[in-house]
């Protein structure tokens, strides 16, 4: 009998013991799985870069440039540039956050495809991060004496129209700039894009 009661007992303690082992691992799967979920849900915010203001800001009026708010039939200025190139601009708007937007059209009346590597500066890292861009334009305020550049992220990407590659003859492309505000008592300014004759204009908002 005892040897009996000593089997039986053994077989008891084996089937707790399995059934505990069985226990723990199922719920170290459940601990690992919801680990994951956990894991994933806290680094989802910081995988992804955070825009800045600027950028943000950037976005907004990129779609703005894009036909948003802006009349093309508007015609502030027309300067002519080299190779048949006409730059338009169509709006000179100043808005709350202390910026200054200048869109219009780039036009190409020439006889061959140009790009947009000319209009971007001299400015080597401003090149490098915005090639075939409109980076080198430029606002002057002669009564406060002072230029402004185009805004630029913290890369170095400008908040300005960039890729302008293969305008074909004939065509036109959208553009336009971000700029620091003058001053709300400076009502007029000297634009400037390379390759262009500097235009007068009136900035409205």
């Amino acid at each position: 009998m005892s040897i009996r009661r000593s089997t039986r007992s053994r077989r008891v303690v084996a089937a707790v013991s399995l059934a505990a082992a069985m226990a723990l691992a199922v719920g170290g799967c459940g601990t690992d799985s919801g680990g994951d979920k956990t894991n994933d849900a806290g680094s989802s915010p910081s995988s992804a870069p955070s825009k800045s203001p600027e950028e943000d800001k950037g976005a907004k009026q990129e779609d703005t440039a894009a036909g948003e708010n802006v009349d093309p039939n508007v015609k502030l200025a027309q300067v002519n540039g080299r190779d048949g190139l006409v730059l338009v601009v169509n709006a000179v708007k100043r808005d709350s956050g202390g910026f200054v937007t200048v869109s219009g059209l780039i036009k190409n009346g020439g006889a061959e495809i140009r790009s947009g590597g000319q209009w971007a500066g001299n400015e080597t890292a401003i090149v490098a991060k915005n090639p075939n861009s409109v980076a080198g334009a430029t606002l002057v305020d002669k009564v406060g004496k002072k230029r402004y550049y185009i805004l630029r992220d913290t890369d170095g990407r400008c908040l300005c129209t960039t890729g302008l590659t293969a305008i074909q003859p004939g065509n036109s492309v959208s553009v336009f700039m971000q700029f620091p505000a003058p001053p709300a008592t400076t009502s007029e300014v000297d634009f400037t894009l390379p390759t262009f004759a500097t235009a007068s204009l009136k900035i409205s908002g």
